[in-house]
């Protein structure tokens, strides 16, 4: 008798940087989120597709519990990752292994109690005493009833078919979602934004403010390639020699890696254009940050 197909939602939440964009693209095999060790990297809630000959996982990546900060951005990014909580089949809580905060421990109380969260213990590769694994998961069972807990890698793969086994018990029976071949629900020029905001973050995530994103104002496609406009937008005239670096240094290598990535993305030539806007107050104003495709 065959297994009926499962298909479901399945929400990846927990604090900044402990590794869930990481652990959503190892999942689906392919990297939807942008990652850096930056705090705030993801902003939107992100679908992710994994489909399998039996089921299908829609992994809904999130922001990062904002607990330290307020302001429009952060109230936003908390309310896409409630709204997630409520919407899914399933919820894995990401915590970094040997590491409890306040920031942990404020995302609890939103986490469903119907049975159906997972633990995920990421980071294990980097614990260097893993007897002290067993301690620590206790005290954090104490906190909340999961069904499930699984040490994971995600950097390394490490347990990750564990994780998908215990997930799929919570699919509903039901027929695939989307096609096959998709691996997100985001349009291509959101991945591409997101991957010229992510060598921002990474090249001088520690000199800029939070107060950059990124739009694609132009795509021209022909036999030869693509064409892409990409507008930087920050808060502050002082934030543009940030980014520009030394003889335009840092946006060179910006534009460069972000190119490359497009290019295997897109298996395309590309052809990137990276340009700064200032646009004052803009991530503390809900109405600008629904107007630049914000949730």
């Amino acid at each position: 008798m065959n297994e009926a197909f499962r298909c479901g939602f399945v929400a990846i939440v927990g604090r900044p940087n402990v590794g869930k964009s990481t652990l959503a693209n190892a999942l689906i095999g392919s990297k939807i989120s942008i990652v850096s060790r930056k705090a705030q990297t993801t902003r939107h809630r992100i679908h992710g597709v994994l489909t399998r000959e039996r089921e299908q996982f829609v992994f809904v990546d999130t922001p990062g519990f904002q607990t330290r900060h307020g302001g429009a951005m952060n109230r936003m990014m908390n309310r896409v990752v409630t709204q997630a909580l409520a919407d899914v089949d399933a919820v894995v809580h990401v915590v970094e292994a040997g590491k409890w905060s306040a920031g942990d421990a404020q995302l609890v109380p939103l986490l469903p109690r119907d049975g159906h969260t997972i633990l995920a213990v990421n980071k294990i590769d980097a614990l260097a005493d893993k007897n002290e694994m067993f301690a620590y998961v206790g005290k954090i069972m104490a906190q909340f009833p999961y069904t499930a807990v699984v040490p994971v890698s995600a950097l390394r793969g490490v347990q990750l078919e564990n994780l998908l086994t215990e997930i799929r018990a919570f699919l509903p029976e039901g027929e695939p979602m989307f096609e096959a071949d998709t691996l997100t629900d985001r349009p291509v020029r959101f991945i591409v934004a997101e991957l010229v905001r992510e060598k921002i973050f990474r090249l001088v995530g520690d000199e800029l403010p939070y107060g950059c994103t990124v739009v694609i104002e132009q795509w021209e496609e022909n036999e030869k390639g693509v064409r892409i406009g990409a507008c930087v937008i920050v808060e502050r005239e002082s934030h543009k020699p940030i980014l520009l670096g030394t003889g335009g240094v840092h946006m060179k290598r910006i534009a460069s890696e972000a190119r490359q990535d497009m290019a295997k993305l897109l298996d395309k030539t590309v052809y990137l254009d990276v340009y700064i806007k200032v646009r004052k107050g803009w991530s503390d104003r809900e109405g600008a940050l629904r107007e630049l495709g914000y949730e």
